[in-house]
């Protein structure tokens, strides 16, 4: 082996090879003191997509085009939240319906429901456009093989995770079904969490809900998804009770990479 070869050897970072088996931010290298200047671009423009997540806005009127050739009746709400300003600086108005649009959803329930389900843009509207359709068109045919009715879903936007509740009551559901953007980090913009609450009803705290979290395509599959989903709502609505009280005992199989 020449000096060259032998010196490229000693000098391979051994790190490199794992690179390919996460998003985590590894083997940056380096150059003098600094990261390499790639590595600082992607950086930058991870940060940047991140931003972006939080502040595009909802695209509503897509997602119902996409429902309604599923053949599902939606209906487009908001919450309290006038404002994306104003959903990031008040949390708690993005738990509560505005009012015009909780009298809308009142006009729209015409009988009770076993699930409601309600998307939310939440934190990450990149999110919702990427994994909800998926999601939800991999639900339905569950649902209706077990006779699960779920009534019209419903979107909302500058929602968070208990708007859920008091659209539940609303629609005298027996469950929510919440899907939601979650936080974007550096590595994972387009996250979606499911979360399910038994009896819904407004002032629930986190405790009663259980939650499948980062649904998407690099990190939990929405096929895979959507059976931990059933089996949470199967035993939710048998023991009547979610949250802490409800520990997921399914063994999913998990596919091969």
């Amino acid at each position: 082996m020449s000096a060259n070869n032998k010196a490229a050897v000693l000098t391979l970072d051994p790190w490199e090879k794992l690179r390919r088996h996460t998003d985590a931010r590894i083997a940056l290298g380096r150059c003098g003191n600094s990261l390499p200047t790639a590595r600082v671009l992607e950086f930058a423009f991870a940060h940047a997509s991140a931003r972006d997540a939080v502040n595009i806005p909802f695209d509503a009127k897509a997602l119902h085009a996409s429902l309604s050739e599923l053949g599902v009746k939606s209906l487009a709400i908001s919450s309290r939240a006038e404002t994306r300003q104003i959903y990031l600086a008040r949390p708690d108005l993005g738990r509560q319906l505005a009012e015009t649009d909780a009298g809308r959803l009142r006009a729209e329930v015409a009988t009770p429901c076993d699930v409601a389900i309600v998307v939310a843009d939440g934190l990450s509207s990149t999110a919702i456009a990427a994994n909800a359709i998926p999601f939800i068109s991999g639900l339905l045919p569950h649902f209706e093989k077990e006779g699960l009715s779920t009534g019209v879903i419903v979107t909302v936007r500058n929602g968070r995770v208990a708007i859920g509740d008091e659209i539940g009551a609303l629609m005298q559901a027996r469950l929510t079904l919440m899907l939601i953007g979650e936080r974007p980090g550096l590595s994972s913009v387009d996250s979606l969490g499911a979360y399910i609450t038994y009896a819904p009803r407004i002032g629930l705290s986190d405790a009663a809900r259980n939650c499948i979290s980062n649904i998407r395509e690099a990190g939990l599959k929405p096929p895979l998804a959507v059976a931990k989903i059933m089996w949470l709502i199967r035993e939710a609505l048998k023991r009547k009770l979610t949250g802490v009280d409800l520990k997921e005992e399914q063994q999913v199989a998990l596919p091969e990479s």
